[in-house]
């Protein structure tokens, strides 16, 4: 036993010296953005009736979908509802941090040849694992400690320290569970990109599940896994039975993890890749048709993944677009053709809300394949295609084709799902045509953010990975933004902000022209630099 853990405290410190600068920067985000938000919650809700019109906000369909459901008994204090919106939308961001060290100190490590390397010297078999878990927990500890101080410096009105621990160690404990489910997937799958994407179907699944429930029946929550993290209460109840839930089921987790890796070989995965055929088809004969099939299974997964997403919040529109059962008095004073309108002004407005997030996650798999293409480089694959007749314009093009139609399909999907399962429960449908308009006018969005990723990939490729704080930010600026009350030039930071609230409206053109020009100059600028500038290599 000792043997297969030697020097893992060496290779931890290692781990910790490379990633430092990645640490901090994720770290001092999540506290930093929640001290800020703490801050700006006390001037917003400064007056007990802005404390009650926002908790009846909390208490509707659309809103509980979003962030759970809201319990709280007046009167209100403003750390309650600081805590009922900002809980879910932190764990989101908790969970991704640890998905993303925890392959990257596995899987990815094997997959570059530098476990190899490791393993050479007097280090344990599994020392790599160990020390990955070992670098999440003190991630998660630090992250959660700065959290809990950080509101505790914000001294919210209504807030207490066994809230602000409750709230900055819940999140930790929350991450280290989506972190050890990473670490499982790490030594299932057979490549880093497949770990990732396993991690983030489960994170998915589960905050799908999460959703509904909380809409049909909050109590079957608690099956969710993701769930557990609304069930605190905090700053009312405060209750600590959900972290020792999660600090089981990560504990549980990370043995199975321990317990898969000992079985494997180093480079290897328990789901293997299917053996080719001998010889190529035909069609296989360019690098668009190549990069098409070495896609392939992860392309469907998030085309798959963003209809789901969609079907499932489309599912609830007919419990969010019941004015009759929310409020049978203003139903009766509206008449049926009122009840209508007013149904469907509530489902649009939710609908964008919805296609903001579509947007936002179509994006991933258009970002993803174009930082491919520097990290094939780097590792010497693409010397074997330049060595045909392939030009590097020709190569750049069709890793540009294959990530827009990869996230136009997925925006198109979820916004599909949404459509058609929402039409499905709802008493008064809404034409499809009407929930494409938030596709059209979302898509130019999108374009700008590939003509970025692009442009980093082509001209400047050591800082190509700054492209996630694109999308990050929109997140924040549309999902957090109204509610923090956001000016307009902070919102229009990001591409996402200059679409006008569609499909509540008609498509606003001249944005669209505009961002549309900008992304395909983008898309130019980078191919040009692309073809001028020199190969990437270790």
């Amino acid at each position: 036993m000792t043997n297969r853990f030697a020097n893992t405290w060496a290779i931890l410190r290692l781990d910790l010296r490379h990633d430092w600068l990645k640490i901090t920067l994720w770290i001092g985000g999540l506290a930093g953005l929640m001290v800020i938000a703490a801050g700006k919650f006390g001037g917003i809700y400064s007056t007990q009736q802005a404390l009650v019109s926002i908790a009846e906000t909390l208490k509707t369909p659309a809103m509980v979908a979003l962030f759970g459901p809201f319990t709280a008994t007046p009167p209100y204090a403003v750390a309650v509802i600081y805590g009922a919106e900002m809980m879910v939308f932190m764990g989101l961001f908790a969970a991704m941090m640890n998905v993303y060290f925890a392959v990257h100190a596995t899987r990815a490590e094997e997959d570059s040849g530098t476990a190899e390397l490791i393993l050479a010297r007097a280090v344990g078999r599994q020392s790599q694992l160990a020390a990955a878990m070992l670098e999440l927990v003190l991630i998660n500890v630090a992250a959660g400690c700065l959290e809990a101080l950080g509101l505790q410096a914000a001294n919210m009105a209504g807030s207490n320290a066994a809230g602000d621990w409750l709230f900055g160690l819940g999140l930790a404990a929350f991450g280290l569970m989506f972190g050890a489910a990473a670490l499982l997937a790490a030594q299932v799958m057979s490549s880093a990109r497949g770990a990732t994407t396993l991690s983030y179907g489960w994170l998915g699944v589960t905050f799908i599940a999460r959703m509904a429930t909380d809409v049909a029946n909050p109590d079957w929550t608690w099956w969710t896994f993701f769930g557990w993290i609304e069930k605190m209460g905090l700053y009312t109840t405060n209750r600590w039975l959900p972290v020792g839930l999660m600090l089981g089921f990560s504990v549980v987790v990370l043995a199975i993890a321990v317990t898969v890796a000992a079985t494997r070989d180093i480079g290897a995965g328990i789901v293997s890749p299917r053996p080719g055929r001998r010889t190529a088809r035909a069609w296989l004969q360019g690098p668009l048709t190549l990069l098409v099939r070495l896609e392939r299974t992860s392309t469907l997964i998030w085309w798959l993944g963003l209809f789901i997403l969609g079907a499932a919040y489309g599912s609830i529109f007919g419990t969010v677009g019941d004015l009759v059962k929310s409020n049978p008095m203003l139903a009766k004073l509206l008449g049926n053709s009122g009840v209508t309108a007013a149904n469907h002004a509530v489902i649009l407005s939710l609908a964008n809300t919805l296609t903001v997030i579509f947007a936002v996650v179509a994006t991933i798999p258009a970002v993803t394949t174009l930082l491919r293409l520097n990290t094939e480089e780097r590792q010497g694959r693409l010397e074997l295609l330049h060595a045909a007749p392939v030009s590097r314009l020709r190569l750049f093009s069709a890793t540009v084709i294959q990530a827009l139609v990869s996230g136009t399909a997925a925006l198109a999907l979820g916004v599909l799902g949404m459509a058609v399962a929402g039409n499905a429960v709802m008493t008064s449908p809404i034409s499809l045509a009407r929930f494409m308009r938030g596709f059209v006018g979302y898509w130019p969005a999108l374009l700008v953010v590939c003509g970025l990723a692009a442009l980093l990939v082509g001209c400047w490729p050591r800082w190509q990975r700054l492209i996630w704080l694109v999308p990050v930010y929109g997140v924040l600026s549309k999902y957090l933004g109204p509610m923090l009350n956001f000016p307009d030039w902070a919102q229009r930071l990001t591409p996402y902000g200059w679409v006008n609230a569609v499909p509540q409206h008609a498509v606003a053109w001249p944005p669209v022209a505009g961002m549309v020009a900008l992304g395909v100059a983008f898309l130019v600028i980078a191919g040009i630099g692309y073809r001028r500038r020199d190969l990437t290599m270790n």
